[in-house]
């Protein structure tokens, strides 16, 4: 291969390469599954360009109202039939591309034209005479099954985005940088959908730049939202916003490279995600929120409860369609709140026990550009497959926070709120809120708060010390289960927070 055409392809998107290697194989007949007509046609124009070393390979269109023609030409007079469509294939003495739209409803119809894809097979096989059926769905008759290479067209890759976008924007002055930045941020979107929401930040400001980003991605936010049971989370977080923790920070800090470097590591090295089981009001969906933040990825979260809704067909189909699209969105953290309430081994035959098995085995083979953050609450639901290692890199146990940990609770609060904390002597607070949650500490901050504010005045340490003697712990009114979650977790999984006196 010339040096040349070995570093074009280097710069093919994923959809364009695939179906170069199979054009290379020799298949002559494919059948690709998808709705954007417009995009395959792009990526034919591609796969031509890359196809060939020397001049590209005409491409053909036929569709059954406009017949068979070349871009920017008049349709072949009689070509409108699908029989003569494929005559006309036939017919052509030279390689060539030939895109027949929505060819699946002759196909499925008519005896003769599956006849004549057949003969059509034998006819452009070893000529570099390659026929595409593209379709929004799959309809392939038992008599061609063996002949025809199904392809299902995933959503576009970066590569694709970002030439898209280049094409798509009015002035040339955007760098090539912000092009990738931005195709990062749309991945998951069809080309439709990203044209959308390019136009949305065109409206905000004419000039593309890294300041387009948030116009983008509530454009996103609401495209990924409509399925139901997909949540694009755009509320950030940051590890300095979690109090305490050490133990849980410095596995991230650890794993955050290993990451970064996951094209050029083994599958086995590079981090699959983690599971966060504990004591509710513990700050386990601020860390999902802050290792997003950390790692620089997009968070999306899966609602179980939406998924057993039966409001998107079946539960089980649901699901893996809901892995399956996360997976065309990597790199990404993938959340999964309250995982015991979907995922469990109960009722094995049914349902539920096949989207256990189907997960088990999904964390396996998932793409490593994809971080699963699981949260559990009630940890004695979760079977043992779950928590064995090899499907989670660590379980992790966030446990009640320690003294000092409480402290640089109420400092980060008040500190979100305007407050400066060393007005206070939060080291006297230490006794009175033994046993609180994180979620407890920063209700009796507003509670504190809202007082002051009523009085329209600043926030004294009055007001702090009253919200906090009024406030009954979790760890009080629920404490045999509390007692119960940590005497399940003691051998089970590594502490967030190191014990008292353990650095």
């Amino acid at each position: 291969m010339p040096v040349a055409h070995a570093t074009e392809q280097q710069h093919e998107s994923r959809a364009a390469k695939t179906l170069r290697e199979v054009f290379e194989s020799g298949r002559p007949l494919t059948y690709l599954r998808s709705a954007e007509e417009q995009r395959v046609e792009r990526i034919l124009g591609e796969v031509s360009a890359h196809l060939s070393q020397r001049a590209p390979l005409p491409i053909w269109t036929w569709s059954l109202t406009e017949g068979m023609r070349q871009e920017g030409a008049d349709a072949q007079p009689g070509t409108h039939a699908p029989r003569a469509a494929l005559d006309f294939i036939a017919a052509q003495p030279d390689g060539a591309i030939f895109h027949l739209k929505d060819f699946h409803e002759p196909l499925r119809e008519s005896p003769e034209i599956r006849r004549r894809l057949r003969d059509l097979y034998e006819g452009c096989r070893d000529r570099r005479k390659f026929v595409v059926i593209s379709s929004p769905v799959r309809s392939i008759p038992e008599e061609v099954d063996r002949s025809l290479l199904y392809l299902e067209l995933r959503p576009p890759d970066v590569i694709e985005l970002a030439q898209f976008l280049r094409d798509e924007t009015p002035h040339g002055d955007t760098s090539a940088a912000t092009f990738q930045q931005m195709a990062r941020a749309l991945q998951g979107l069809t080309l439709d959908e990203t044209r959308y929401a390019l136009r949305r930040a065109l409206a905000a400001s004419p000039r593309l730049g890294p300041e387009s980003i948030p116009a983008l991605l509530e454009e996103k936010r609401l495209l990924v939202n409509r399925s139901g049971y997909i949540e694009f989370v755009a509320e950030a977080g940051s590890l300095s916003q979690v109090g305490g923790l050490e133990g849980l920070k410095q596995w991230l800090i650890e794993r955050r490279k290993l990451f970064q470097l996951r094209d050029t590591l083994s599958a086995e090295i590079v981090p699959k995600g983690l599971l966060m089981m504990g004591i509710p009001g513990c700050g386990k969906s601020l860390s999902v929120k802050a290792i997003a933040s950390y790692f620089e990825l997009p968070l999306y979260r899966i609602d179980m409860i939406e998924i057993f809704s039966g409001r998107h067909g079946k539960p089980e189909g649901a699901f893996v369609q809901a892995c399956r699209t996360l997976e065309d969105m990597a790199p990404a953290v993938l959340w999964f709140d309250e995982i015991e309430m979907g995922i469990t081994s109960t009722e094995s035959s049914g349902e539920q026990g096949r989207i256990f098995a189907f997960f088990l085995t999904w964390m396996q083979e998932k793409s490593r550009g994809l971080f699963v953050a699981a949260t559990a609450n009630r940890i004695d639901l979760l079977p043992a497959e779950m928590i064995r290692k090899g499907r989670f890199d660590e379980v992790f146990f966030v446990d009640l926070p320690l003294d000092d940990e409480r402290i640089e609770i109420f400092k980060i609060h008040l500190s979100r709120r305007g407050v400066d904390p060393a007005r206070f002597n939060l080291a006297q607070l230490v006794e009175f809120t033994i046993g609180w949650t994180g979620a407890e500490i920063e209700q009796s901050v507003v509670s504190a708060l809202t007082k002051a504010h009523l009085a329209e005045r600043e926030i004294t340490e009055d007001d702090l010390f009253t919200s906090v003697v009024a406030i009954v712990p979790l760890s009080r009114t629920m404490k045999e289960q509390i007692n119960h979650i940590r005497s399940w977790a003691f051998e089970r999984a590594v502490r967030a927070s190191p014990r008292p006196g353990v650095r």
